[in-house]
């Protein structure tokens, strides 16, 4: 299929809450711009918390994962996917128990890396979604993405919607507006990027030559800099 697939991970196990609303309508943008769509809730799998493979032996970890339950079934719609929106609701200032469970465990995506030379989730789209009652939104939201950018992913403008409130997520005009635009943003990014297969990062670099262009690069301006500062200290303009 030539169109671009988005994969929605819902994070809480109240599928009719204000994390899943807002998932709906970023699910929305996403159909609107034509991109195919799926809304994994995360709580109808079984998945287990990491053991923590890669810190015994960094090649051990990797994916099929060695754990026995759901979360190579749904790593397999994920890896598959062009895009990935994550909403999750706030559960003490950070995202549900149930998607840092996924999260430790997409370790096995990445850490590919070592084996393949790609990330399994390498230049694929994201973009996320959090609710909570009160803080936490922005910390959860900033977590995610240092995680998924660490994982490949390209993280688009406009990718993060957000609701802080005991109200109906809904009633929050900012935050569906912010969700749709998320849905367009990342299909609109997905479908650009579908194009391009090679990896966005790479081992196979001459670490020694970017070392020495660097020291170069820096060499030539130091002088004149170092000068130029002594005479800002003493006064001079």
């Amino acid at each position: 299929m030539d169109e671009a697939k988005i994969v929605i991970i819902e994070g809480s196990p109240r599928k009719y809450g204000n994390s899943a609303k807002l998932a709906f309508v970023a699910e929305k943008g996403a159909k609107d711009l034509g991109c195919e769509t799926e809304i994994l809730w995360v709580a109808d799998y079984n998945i287990k918390p990491c053991i923590g493979c890669v810190s015994d032996d960094v090649m051990e970890c990797r994916f099929p994962c060695v754990i026995k339950d759901d979360f190579n079934r749904l790593a397999e719609k994920l890896i598959s996917s062009d895009g990935i929106i994550v909403s999750t609701p706030i559960y003490w200032y950070m995202v549900s128990g149930q998607v840092k469970n996924l999260i430790d465990r997409m370790t096995s995506l990445e850490n590919m890396l070592l084996h393949s030379g790609r990330s399994l989730l390498d230049g694929k789209v994201a973009a996320f979604i959090a609710t909570g009652n009160d803080a936490g939104t922005s910390t959860a939201i900033s977590y995610l993405m240092d995680v998924f950018n660490s994982f490949g992913c390209h993280i688009p403008a406009w990718a993060l919607a957000y609701h802080h409130s005991y109200e109906d997520s809904l009633d929050n005009s900012a935050a569906v507006i912010d969700s749709y635009n998320i849905g367009l943003n990342v299909c609109r990014l997905a479908k650009v990027l579908k194009k391009e297969k090679k990896p966005w990062y790479t081992f196979e670099v001459n670490v020694e030559e970017l070392r020495n262009y660097a020291k170069s690069s820096i060499a030539s301006i130091e002088a004149k800099s170092l000068e130029e500062r002594r005479e800002k200290a003493n006064g001079g303009e």
